[in-house]
């Protein structure tokens, strides 16, 4: 389903398999090509404007979707001496009160993401000011207006989508007429920017946003999404009915706007999730897998109970034809299911290994299991884990980052004032408490404290692997630099990170590597520390012992992999279930008000067994064996 760099706009419905979909939308294979596609279409129409010797007026985007197009942009300009001193930029909000300095803040985001690496005017920039009176907005906000329709409004605008279809920040509710003005933020939006505000208590509870109208009037509008965090709102957003509950569904009455999306973001989309129901499809392995799953959910029956009936009631009679009656897809997919799930995530010594998810040989495997941060792999796979250590696998815990910029400075300021009392004469203590008691927003974490919290992390890290039977020695720690800039803005990920990967894999030599495979966000932790891996395998690939190397993708703490992707399932045990919620709690830092809970109440340790639980439900459902729980993984072929 991946799309070629043409993004020009096409009238929605032309076709059988999108008559539901009320907007032209684009899906790309990843995020990364579709950021390049938009900012080749941006560039193109800065050099039409060129040509004229006229003005290019862009409405701009903040967050973690418009990232990768500003980076090329950026490229564009230092590389292809793509000028940007003919546009003229209006971002779409703003938090309110919020410093123009402030690290939190859009002008700051603005200026490390775009505008200090190009040659825009500055005079030519503008953005809502959060930093005022709300007097003081009220004509500002009038003048933001009158100041863009003097230009002849905007020529383009970039947009990105929140989970409560918000647009800018014109919440649910907001008018279909509204202009720039200042709102109240919706609760969810500000649970999704606590990471940004290190906790959801920091977050502003208003914020000034370019309004509806003014959006509409735009002359071109794009609009990105990235991950499976966004399909659910997209999906409701293109074939939905407009309603003031969902402000994005208002770009239905536009007539030149394109959405942008990654196969994630568009997996809830009829065509892309069901597309037997809108038309014809060419069925394979995996689309034959999930239309069974779906129709077990739909007929509310077992797989091995589905009838021919069932098949053709529900747009599935072409399946029929092709492979035959119901039975015979039932038994498939029965199998397929049965020889997932398997109690030795190492191999079976022994056994056949035709039915089984992995290798039986070698009995005894060296395994690494990366942890994007310092919990992932208790939390992801904890119970896994304890049955690799149990089965005699010599196992690789290499944790990639700190995951320093989790721990809240006041568990930090307990650690130090501890320290300070055994250790009175000792500075670095001291200017910790300093620092925290003074904290101000603009500025990142000085770098003893981010040691602090780093050694906090890494020792609970240790007391979670320890309980679980490993040595210390087989425990690692490679604090990718990528990651330690003391604030949630991360570097860009280099050869140096890189070159720590491949160092660990060439050390240990792995039969089996374990990671976190959850790409809910193209900018998140977890989403580098994969790309991270992928790259270090192209660069090894070819070395001998990778022949014997197989990569097993776990899922985060929200998410797990639906069921027709499954190619691994380990059951738990209530014993297991209980020993995997104990390592957890040795991270302690991260439980009791978590800092990035998001809009979830439940502690992690909740979360990830409700999910294992609903895992196992499901396989039960299906006619598979009952079990307490269920961790899921999905191999990766390189």
């Amino acid at each position: 389903m991946t799309a070629q760099h043409n993004i020009s706009y096409e009238k929605p419905g032309k076709y059988e398999s999108s008559r539901l979909e009320k907007i032209h939308n684009v899906i790309f294979e990843n995020s990364i090509s579709g950021s390049i596609a938009v900012a080749n279409e941006i560039a193109a129409l800065i050099k039409a404007k060129q040509k004229t010797n006229s003005f290019c007026v862009l409405g701009l985007a903040t967050g973690s979707s418009p990232i990768k197009v500003y980076e090329e942009l950026i490229r564009l300009h230092k590389s292809e001496n793509l000028s940007f001193k003919n546009v003229i930029t209006f971002n779409l909000d703003e938090y309110f009160p919020m410093k123009h300095d402030d690290i939190q803040s859009y002008h700051h985001f603005m200026n490390e993401h775009l505008f200090k690496h190009i040659d825009i005017l500055p005079e030519n920039i503008n953005i809502p000011n959060g930093d005022c009176t709300i007097e003081e907005s009220l004509i500002e906000c009038a003048q933001y207006e009158e100041k863009i329709k003097r230009l002849g409004g905007l020529d383009f605008q970039l947009l990105g989508i929140g989970r409560t279809a918000h647009i800018g920040f014109n919440e649910p509710g907001s008018h279909q007429n509204s202009s720039t003005r200042m709102v109240t933020l919706d609760h969810l939006t500000r649970s999704d920017a606590a990471s940004s505000f290190l906790g959801l208590e920091n977050v502003p509870k208003k914020a000034v946003t370019m309004g509806i109208a003014t959006v509409l009037e735009a002359k071109r509008i794009v609009l990105l999404a990235w991950g499976h965090h966004k399909a659910k709102v997209i999906q409701e957003t293109i074939e939905g009915w407009i309603t003031t509950k969902k402000p994005a569904t208002y770009l239905q009455h536009h007539p030149n706007v394109t959405f942008i999306l990654d196969q994630e973001a568009a997996s809830l989309l009829t065509r892309v999730n069901t597309p037997w129901i809108v038309d014809s499809c060419e069925w394979n392995s995996e689309l034959i897998s999930k239309a069974i799953v779906w129709l077990c959910e739909q007929t509310q029956k077992s797989i091995l109970h589905l009838t021919d009936k069932d098949y053709f009631e529900h747009g599935m009679e072409s399946l029929l034809a092709i492979e035959g009656t119901a039975y015979d897809l039932n038994i498939k997919m029965f199998n397929k299911l049965q020889h997932a799930i398997t109690g030795w995530p190492g191999g079976k010594p022994n056994s056949d290994f035709q039915k089984r998810p992995e290798r039986s040989t070698p009995e005894k495997k060296r395994v690494i299991i990366f942890s994007p941060h310092p919990d992932d792999d208790v939390i992801s796979m904890g119970g896994t884990f304890d049955r690799l250590v149990e089965q005699g696998h010599e196992v690789h815990i290499v944790y990639q980052t700190s995951g320093n910029i989790a721990v809240s400075n006041d568990e930090a300021l307990k650690f130090a004032e501890i320290g300070r009392v055994f250790n009175p004469e000792n500075e670095t203590y001291s200017k910790i408490i300093e620092f925290v008691n003074q904290k101000n927003n603009a500025h990142a974490d000085i770098i003893e404290l981010r040691n602090l919290k780093g050694q906090i992390r890494q020792k609970e890290s240790l007391g979670a692997t320890r309980f679980l039977g490993l040595p210390d020695h087989q425990v690692h720690f490679l604090n990718l630099p990528f990651y330690e800039t003391g604030t949630i803005k991360k570097s860009p990920l280099s050869q140096t990170d890189i070159d720590l990967m491949i160092a660990k894999i060439e050390e240990i030599q792995p039969h089996q590597i374990f990671a976190a495979g959850d790409l809910a966000d193209p900018h998140g932790t977890h989403k580098v520390c994969l790309d991270s891996l992928f790259m270090a395998i192209e660069q090894i690939k070819h070395q001998p012992f990778m022949n014997d190397c197989w990569v097993w993708l776990y899922r985060g703490a929200w998410h797990e992999w639906e069921i027709h992707e499954i190619e691994m399932a380990v059951p738990m045990s209530p014993n297991q279930v209980l020993k995997k919620r104990t390592a957890i709690f040795y991270h302690q830092s991260q439980k009791d008000g978590v800092m990035f809970q998001g809009d979830d109440s439940r502690e992690f340790w909740v979360r990830v067994e409700e999910r294992n639980k609903d895992t196992a439900e499901k396989f039960k459902a299906l006619g598979l064996a009952s079990y307490a729980a269920m961790e899921a993984f999905k191999r990766y072929h390189y």
